[in-house]
């Protein structure tokens, strides 16, 4: 008979905190009811916060972050718009493949997979076509465990003297990695509930610049459920065009609330600092990651390829069949070829310690060499030695007298 939990790291959906799945648990309300925009603005208002956005709108879609990303493209653009796009992962791949059947007339840059966004290419695109009406920068790519610079393609976009829009997918950074829509000149920026906010898969958030606003009074496809025409109608009024998903509603404003009350820079921190433990473990296992250099080194997901002849499906199958741990597994070109560890939302140092030894184990019933406990102790070494900055002020007070 199986005992505890089954560990979950997966780079989404992420551990959902107590205090969230609580705060779910409440009786179905009238989402008209006179008192319900409380709820809604503070909301809306919050997620301005999380995203840094001042200016511009916040929606909130009932769908995974694909929805946001429908909405972005058809409430701005129209059918034969030229755009800017790169495919380095199966997800920045998917925002390609909607965006081509959407009707865009899409200019792909093929990047290696494992590297990011080409920001010098792009910069050579923009300045060679400036019909372009928008670039699209895949933050995060959840698929190889790849971070991209946002702040140095809108310089790229300056430098060219682009006027195009600029989308961001954040749907596996923001809430986890430090992101700055005002600040990068972000004009649409999407994520989901499931990641970074640790809840439940079902709502989809959309950052929203006045640009971008102003664009979708003129924009030439159709639309209905992702309509912001109708979200602002009723988001003014506190309310949403349809039935929202209330319990999901209640758990964003808990989660929310845990963010603010860690920090925003906290947050940032400690997953960086979670993050290098874990890439410190990889490497200790003489193992490497998928991301080929560290400034492509993603601090919510880590893409690690298996020996040669281990098999990377196996490794996740025996992780959970024998350990009951979730991994990530390889996607697409990469099946079989890595599996991934995901260090965002709710977890702590020995979180991840429980993810590199049973990594180890995995590895070992898979058939690869794995000195065991390697890992983890550098891992260990690493957590011990460098506490994020906020708790460093509080470390000599657990130190034993002298």
């Amino acid at each position: 008979m199986a005992t505890g939990v089954t560990h979950l790291f997966v780079p989404g959906p992420t551990n959902v905190p107590d205090v969230v799945r609580r705060a779910m648990n409440v009786p179905m309300q009238d989402h008209r009811a006179p008192d319900f925009p409380d709820l809604v603005n503070g909301l809306l208002a919050d997620l301005r916060t999380l995203l840094r956005c001042r200016t511009g709108r916040v929606f909130l879609y009932p769908s995974s972050g694909s929805g946001a990303w429908e909405a972005a493209i058809t409430n701005t653009l129209r059918p034969g718009d030229r755009v800017l796009m790169s495919r380095f992962g199966q997800f920045s791949h998917l925002w390609v493949d909607m965006a081509e059947r959407l009707g865009l007339d899409v200019v792909c840059v093929d990047v290696e997979w494992g590297a990011g966004v080409p920001v010098d290419e792009y910069e050579r695109q923009l300045a060679a076509e400036p019909d372009i009406k928008a670039v699209f920068v895949t933050h995060n790519e959840t698929a190889t465990g790849v971070t991209s610079d946002v702040a140095a393609v809108r310089r790229a976009m300056d430098a060219a003297g682009s006027d195009a829009l600029l989308f961001v997918d954040g749907v596996s950074s923001i809430a986890s990695i430090d992101f700055r829509q005002d600040e990068w000149g972000v004009d649409l920026a999407v994520t989901g509930s499931q990641k970074g906010l640790m809840l439940p898969p079902g709502l989809s958030i959309l950052g929203v610049s006045d640009k971008a606003l102003a664009a979708s009074a003129v924009a030439g496809m159709k639309r209905c459920y992702f309509s912001f025409e109708d979200m602002i109608a009723t988001n003014d009024l506190g309310y949403f065009p349809y039935t929202p998903p209330v319990p999901l509603l209640h758990g964003l404003r808990a989660s929310l609330d845990l963010l603010f009350d860690e920090g925003l820079d906290a947050v940032f921190d400690r997953h960086h600092h979670l993050a290098e433990g874990v890439r410190r473990g990889v490497a200790a296992l003489g193992l490497e990651l998928c991301a080929t250099a560290p400034e492509w080194y993603s601090d919510t997901v880590s893409a690690i390829r298996v020996p040669e002849g281990v098999d990377g499906v196996q490794v996740c199958r025996i992780a959970y069949d024998r350990y009951r741990t979730s991994f990530g597994g390889g996607l697409a070109r990469l099946a079989g070829h890595v599996f991934r560890i995901g260090h965002l939302g709710d977890l702590n140092e020995v979180s991840c310690l429980a993810a590199l030894a049973a990594a180890e184990m995995a590895l070992a019933d898979a058939g690869a060499d794995v000195a065991f406990g390697v890992g983890v102790a550098a891992a260990q070494e690493y957590y011990c030695s460098a506490h994020p900055a906020a708790e460093r002020s509080v470390e000599l007070s657990y130190a034993a007298p002298r």
